[in-house]
Parts: C-alpha cells; structure tokens; sequence
C-alpha cells in the first residue's frame, strides 16, 4: 500500500482545480518588504474578499466538485471561526505544540513505510487504508491564499490535512453521503460558514434513498458526534499512529455510523 502511494500504480482521486500544497515548506512568516505573510499568501482588500466569497459561493452551490472554490470560500468567510478554533488550540496543551510545531500532512511529510507496518486497527494503518481504498491522496489539498493572518492561515490549512483523518475516525467513504456527514460534523466542530453551507446544501442532489438516509441517521449522528467531541484539530495526529483506531474513537466520545447506511454509495 505504501509503494501505491508513492508511484502510479493505481491512480489517485485528484480534486479539481487544486495545486498541490508545498508541504514540506515550513508555515511561517515570509520574507520582510514583500507584503506576504507566509509563502502563498495573496494580500486582498475587504471588498476583494467579498467578490471573491460571493463569487465562489454561487460556483460552489452550482457544482458541489469544484473544490478550489469551495477553498476559496473557506478563506474569505472564516475570519471569525478560525480565531475560535485558534484560541481552542491555545488552551488545550497538544493544540498548543500543534500550533508551535506546524506539523503538515502530505506524501513528503507520511512514513509510509512505518504506516504500513503498524498493527492492524491502528490509527496509522487504518488512515493509510482509507487512502487506498478511497484513491486519494493528502497532496491534493490546496494551500491557503486569502487568509490575512499568518496563524490563523495555518489553522485553516490544518483543518483540509486533517480532514481525511476525520473520515478514517467516523468510518465514512469519499462518496456524497460520506462527503455531506463529515460536513455536518465539521460545521458543528468548527463553525466554519462553508462547512455549514456545505452541509446544508449538499443534500440537494441526493436521490431520495439516500435523502432519508441521511436526514433520519447520518446527520443526527454527525451532529451529535460533533457536539460531544472535543475539537479534533487539537489532535497531534502524527503522535497517534500507533493508537488503536477504536480507542482513539472512544477517548473522543466517537461512535460508528448506523450500521444500515453503511452499504448506502
């Protein structure tokens, strides 16, 4: 599994329209005189970010896929949400060296090889699993650009690295039901108005099978996973590879989805 990641044996999920992040480039300050506050930064003014978020909004309900301006979204309407998961992350000890450390997930920065060889059910193998299976990769997560706050830029970035780990923790495929599940526990975690957009308008094009599935059961076990979580980006991830998946799940008041919708694609 780990030689698939690396070469082209089997092709990974690649979301359109995204550059892959330069990961192994630390998440700090740029250079002085510049006017760049880390190395992708795209300086916009007040009224630039309005254009972009309702022009990004309206792309974004018209096609759910096009994920770079769901991103672009993400950036120019999360100021307040991203300063309150940054001060969650400053009181909570492993938040805080998460913060410090900037650790970041992608193909440069994965052992693949040690994911390979832990135990059965660990976090790291169940995580590369995911992976595998699901044909995607950590790369294909764009960088943040609008954001203009050097910390508050790597949280958002946090957040998207993170968030095929949040698939693997709640058991939920890449398909649109997955996709709309973890939305709704990503919109109760973090507050981030295109997560709730997401989840409130991803529904749309579901047939009515899945519809029911997911107002009647995935969404009230979502939110309610949401609710009793703590917030999941003060996890140090890379420091839990080795943790049993199912005692991770329980240290976090996770339980699986209903058994049911599980064959639902």
């Amino acid at each position: 599994m780990a030689t698939l990641l690396r070469g082209p044996l089997r092709p990974l999920r690649v979301r359109q329209g995204l550059p892959g992040p330069a990961a192994d480039v630390p998440f700090r300050a740029a250079s002085h005189g510049t006017g760049l506050l880390y190395p992708e930064h795209i300086p916009t003014s007040l009224l630039q970010k309005a254009l972009l978020a309702a022009g990004s909004a309206g792309m974004a309900l018209y096609n759910p896929y096009r994920h770079d301006m769901v991103a672009v979204l993400g950036e120019t309407t999360g100021c307040r949400a991203l300063k309150v998961l940054r001060d969650q992350m400053k009181r909570d000890p492993e938040g805080a060296q998460i913060l410090q450390e900037r650790p970041r997930i992608s193909l440069s920065t994965l052992d693949l090889d040690k994911l390979q060889s832990l135990p059965e059910g660990s976090l790291g193998r169940e995580y590369l699993r995911f992976l595998d299976v699901n044909r995607v990769s950590p790369d294909t997560r764009a960088p943040t650009r609008f954001v203009d706050d050097e910390e508050l830029a790597y949280v958002n970035q946090r957040y998207r690295e993170v968030h095929d780990m949040l698939h693997t923790l709640l058991g939920m495929p890449t398909n649109i039901l997955g996709e709309i599940a973890v939305k709704w526990f990503e919109a109760v975690q973090t507050g981030l108005p295109m997560c709730i957009l997401g989840a409130l308008f991803g529904p749309v094009r579901l047939r009515a099978q899945h519809l029911q599935a997911l107002v009647s059961e995935l969404i009230p076990w979502a939110v309610q996973n949401g609710r009793r979580a703590p917030c999941v980006l003060n996890l140090y991830y890379e420091r839990r590879w080795e943790q049993p998946l199912t005692a991770l799940r329980e240290e976090l008041g996770i339980t699986g989805p209903p058994g049911h919708t599980k064959g639902l694609a």
